[in-house]
Order: C-alpha cells, then sequence, then structure tokens
C-alpha cells in the first residue's frame, strides 16, 4: 500500500491466520490465549486509518495513536504486544517513542515505519530502540502482514520458553525429593529436556529461515539463492572440520547474508551489479553493514552478524566495508564471500550472462589469494568436485488427500512465489496437513508434496 497517498481505499487485506494459531498447542495451557494487540502511531490520520483497515478481519485488535505523548499514555493504561510507528512526527519522534517503550515496556515488539531518506535516522533508532524491524515507506501490505505474524509467531515461543522453562524449575525441585527410583527418574527427566531442547532449537532455524523468505518474496534472483548459498557454507565448513557451532554459525549466515537488501529498491536489484552506476554501487554496498545492524538486537545472533558484515571483504584488502584483509576476517565471511559469490556468477547477478558450473568454479579459482581466502578456495572446489549424485529412490509425489501423519518432506516445499512453506525433512502431523487442505480450498490451488519413499 502506498501510504503516502490521500487515496484511502484498499484492497481486501490478505487472509491471515487466526490470532491464536501461532500460541502455544493445545493442552499446553488451561485458558485460551487472548487476541495479540497492536497499536499504531502516526501524526497523520490517513496512515494509521490504513494501518487499521489493513488489520481488518485478522483477529488482531487494533488501536491507534496520533502522537508519541499519546501512545505512552495509552500503554500506561494497557500495554500492547506490538506497536508500528511512523519516524518523523511533531514533539517526539518515532525513534524517541520507540526507546521509551524498550525501557518501560520491553517485552513489546518495536516497528519503525520511515523513507529512504530517513535511512541514518533509523540505524540510530535501532541502536536506541532495539528495533525489531523497519519498513520503508510507502509499504507493502504483505510485508506488514508477515511481520505482524512474525512477531507474534515469536512471541509465542517466548512464552511457550518461559512455561517450559518454568516446567523445569518445577520438575527440578521434585528430583530433589526423590528417594527412590532415583536413576530412572534422571533418565526419565533428561530425555525430556532433550526433546525440548530439539523442539526449541528446531523453532529457532525455521524462524530464521522464515526471516529470511522475506528478501526472497521480491522475485528474481533472489528467488533460492540464499537457501543454496546457507547449503555451500554448510558443506564447506564441515568439508573444513570446523566446530558444529561454526557449521551453525555460516548456514545461518548464509540464509541471512542479503537480509541488508530489504532496503533497497527492486529498480536496483533487478540489474546485474556491474550495470550499477557510481551512486548505485555506494548505495548497494551498504547491504552488508545494515544487514549486521538489522541483527545486532539479537544476543544469540552477534557472530553471524559479523559474519554477514565481513562477507563482502578481500583476501587482499580490496573489499568493504572495512578493507580488512587476509586473517583479519572472519573465517566464516571467508566461506560466505566464496559460496555467495559461486552462486551469484550462475544466477548472473555479477555478469550480464549466467556462467554454467563449470566456468562458475574457474572464476571463484582465478580469485584463490587475491580475492578469496586460499584454503577456503582449495576445500570449496574440491567439495564441489568430490560430490556426487546420492542414489536413492526419487520421492512420492502426494496429494493432500494421500497425505499420512508420520510422512518426511524430501525437499523443501516452496509458494508459487519461491518462498520455502516447509523445509526439507519436516515430519507431517495430523493437524498440518488439515492446513494444508485449508490452504489448498482457500486459494483454490492443487498442492502436490515430496514424500521421502
Amino acid at each position: 500500500m502506498n501510504a503516502d497517498t490521500d487515496d484511502l481505499t484498499a484492497a481486501p487485506a490478505p487472509a491471515m491466520p487466526p490470532p491464536h494459531s501461532v500460541q502455544p498447542a493445545a493442552g499446553v495451557g488451561s485458558e485460551a490465549a487472548p487476541a495479540w494487540k497492536i497499536l499504531c502511531v502516526d501524526d497523520e490520520p490517513n496512515i494509521v486509518a490504513a494501518l487499521r483497515r489493513l488489520f481488518r478481519g485478522s483477529g488482531y485488535e487494533v488501536s491507534t495513536a496520533n502522537s508519541g505523548a499519546q501512545a505512552l499514555a495509552m500503554l500506561e493504561l494497557e500495554p500492547v504486544d506490538l506497536v508500528f510507528s511512523d519516524m518523523r512526527m511533531p514533539g517526539m519522534s518515532g525513534a524517541e517513542l520507540l526507546a521509551q517503550i524498550r525501557q518501560r515496556w520491553p517485552r513489546t515488539t518495536r516497528v519503525l515505519l520511515t523513507g529512504y531518506a530517513d535511512m541514518d535516522s533509523t540505524i540510530a533508532a535501532i541502536n536506541s530502540g532495539e528495533v525489531y524491524r523497519y519498513i520503508t515507506k510507502p509499504w507493502d501490505d504483505g510485508e506488514v502482514l508477515t511481520t505482524a505474524r512474525q512477531v507474534f509467531e515469536r512471541h509465542a515461543l517466548e512464552r511457550e520458553k518461559e512455561r517450559l522453562e518454568g516446567l523445569l524449575k518445577a520438575r527440578n525441585q521434585q528430583l530433589t525429593e526423590l528417594n527412590e527410583t532415583l536413576e530412572e527418574k534422571v533418565a526419565e527427566r533428561t530425555s525430556e529436556l532433550l526433546s525440548l531442547s530439539q523442539k526449541l532449537k528446531k523453532n529457532y532455524l525455521n524462524s530464521i529461515k522464515v526471516f529470511a523468505n522475506l528478501l526472497e518474496w521480491r522475485g528474481g534472483h533472489l528467488s533460492g539463492h540464499s537457501r543454496r548459498v546457507a547449503d555451500l557454507a554448510r558443506r564447506t565448513a564441515r568439508a573444513m572440520n570446523l566446530p558444529e557451532a561454526d557449521q551453525q554459525d555460516a548456514f545461518i549466515a548464509g540464509l541471512m547474508h542479503d537480509i541488508g537488501q530489504i532496503a533497497l529498491p527492486d529498480s536496483l536489484l533487478g540489474r546485474p551489479v556491474p550495470k550499477f552506476s557510481e551512486e548505485e554501487m555506494l548505495q548497494y554496498r551498504r547491504h552488508a553493514t545494515l544487514g549486521e545492524q538489522a541483527l545486532m538486537a539479537m544476543d544469540d545472533m552477534h557472530v553471524v552478524a559479523n559474519i554477514i558484515r565481513s562477507h563482502h571483504e578481500r583476501y587482499d584488502g580490496q573489499g568493504y566495508p572495512d578493507g580488512l584483509a587476509g586473517d583479519m576476517i572472519p573465517l566464516g565471511a571467508s566461506i560466505l564471500a566464496v559460496a555467495d559469490t559461486y552462486d551469484d556468477l550462475q544466477i548472473g547477478h555479477l555478469s550480464s550472462t549466467p556462467l554454467n558450473a563449470a566456468d562458475a568454479r574457474s572464476m571463484i579459482a582465478r580469485g584463490r589469494g587475491t580475492q578469496f581466502h586460499p584454503e577456503v578456495v582449495d576445500v570449496f572446489l574440491q567439495m564441489l568436485l568430490k560430490a556426487a549424485p546420492v542414489s536413492e529412490a526419487p520421492p512420492r509425489m502426494l496429494r493432500t488427500g494421500q497425505l499420512r501423519p508420520g510422512m518426511v518432506l524430501a525437499r523443501d516445499l516452496l509458494s508459487s512465489e519461491g518462498a520455502v512453506l516447509l523445509t526439507a525433512d519436516h515430519v507431517l502431523t495430523v493437524e498440518l496437513i488439515k492446513r494444508l487442505k485449508l490452504r489448498e480450498g482457500r486459494d483454490g490451488i492443487e498442492m502436490i508434496l515430496p514424500i521421502k519413499p
């Protein structure tokens, strides 16, 4: 939606899942979870009216304020889960408002609505207010709705995590009071803890993949790029015998490495890099630092953020943004640089004509010791040459009516726009099959899933 115009006629909002669909599953609590609450703040009545209209029918409770002072007064009476705030407002700017909300209501997620001209102010807001995300105006309806859904999914996970932590604390207390069958009880609790840890880890990775999909929804050469780069980076790190944690960081950084390009216009991303003007190249080069800044507020993403910042550095010191050279470049960033360039060469992002795999390998080899870390290049090329097709039965292509609980996806399930709906190795459940059938009927499409034999 173009929020800067006076035309308040908006298309019907895309169908949204009911607000409780991102709450903990049935059975984990005795009471129904309340609807999620959103506060939209802007001094222009047509903007807040457009946002309210966008969320109509979503099941969310939406309130509005026309100034930062009014928003704070409303929060004093009743805190909310998510705040959308404009940057430029008289009296109190959006950055100042969100900084106060962060200090007084830290559990409220903060999203900034800003224009391209406000980028410096936006970065300051990210630093002072720990903004979850910024959305450029005029905004895209789908991006706003997806942002809200992801925020509430994260809140639901955090609430479930707190519930699980409380449960663990209570059960640990019971464990100290046991006098009989101690070993049996310890083994039982250990199994439960492992299961919970695996569940949280899986939910965390799925959240990262959903976040990475936002950029790929813009289409073009971006579709599938992050997933391929992430896979190449993880395989390279594994071939270099790096610790499991470093392999995981390389994979997540691969998924998120271009997240800073959300701030770039489609007219720029739709053309290969050699066709950029000098001014466009300066704008494009900012995406590495913007990607780092977008993750700055997340305590467990500092290593990943540093890798993203440095993935365009060169081994000879001629890269950006910091001109690092040699071993001063984080090894994860050196791995990501090779994987990213290899895929970019094949999708035509770095040249007018896409290269085939053999020519792309030759270009990587040519950059050994100048653009790329020599050891990383050696391991990467050796890994590609040794990779052989896996001899296994082809997946079974099944309609939703043929799906059964316990079946496993053979590869990622993609939407028509190229976004990942379900990741490979996902285990189907009764509830998930119901949601797939609902989506199929609602969108009027036939879904066929690749299932492992």
